[in-house]
């Protein structure tokens, strides 16, 4: 009898060691693949982040090209004699511009045939009144009016270098996340590919001041 329960003993033993000898790797693989499965996810985070930073950045610039915009409206105000309906083209095509806001998550072909759409008209309007400025020499010698139409023009480049940088960020971000097996990845936690800024031609016109 004792016998008996000694062989059923170790055979439970055994098959408790078996057990534990085949869980024990599977468990392993699932920690692993845990860890790494986290790691690739808190790296999709951090890319994702990064986009959504360097298109701040972007509306940044545009934001400042705005402000300025504005400032250059108010010195040419204190002209009393300067042409009204000028001055009130540029500024409803600066307020229609500085209205769009767009979040990186939405930036597609539509949103920024908007954006670039209402620049273009900026940029018109701008031109227009650049030509006006000609007939007012008091006006271009204004010291203020000299320093913002210079700065003005810098800001094109700052755009541009804006743009070019999220442009490369979510050509990196894309670039990861549709490599296998980062991809299975991306679609169970719901992150989706970044969209270009190739902005229509015209609305990279660059303002003309003469001064």
């Amino acid at each position: 009898m004792n016998t008996e329960n000694n062989q059923s003993t170790k055979t439970k033993g055994l098959g408790c060691l078996g057990a534990l000898l085949i869980g024990t790797p599977i468990l392993v693989i699932l920690l692993l693949l845990t860890i790494w499965g986290i790691r690739i996810y808190n790296k999709t985070v951090e890319r994702d982040e990064t986009v959504k930073k360097q298109w701040s950045q972007v509306e940044t610039a545009y934001q400042y090209r705005y402000d300025l915009i504005g400032n250059l409206v108010n010195v040419v105000k204190g002209y009393a004699d300067f042409e009204k309906s000028t001055l009130t083209a540029v500024i409803e095509a600066r307020s229609k511009a500085s209205s769009i806001e767009i979040k990186a998550e939405d930036v597609n072909e539509a949103t920024l045939q908007e954006l670039d759409a209402a620049n273009k008209d900026l940029n018109s309007s701008l031109d227009r009144l650049m030509v006006v400025v000609e007939q007012y020499p008091n006006l271009k010698a204004d010291q203020q009016f000299m320093s913002l139409s210079a700065e003005l023009k810098n800001t094109e480049i700052q755009i541009k270098l804006a743009r070019d940088a999220y442009i490369n960020v979510v050509k990196d971000f894309n670039a990861y996340i549709r490599k296998f097996p980062r991809n299975l990845f991306a679609k169970l936690f719901g992150f989706n590919q970044y969209k270009y800024y190739e902005s229509d031609e015209g609305a990279e016109d660059k303002i003309d001041v003469n001064l």
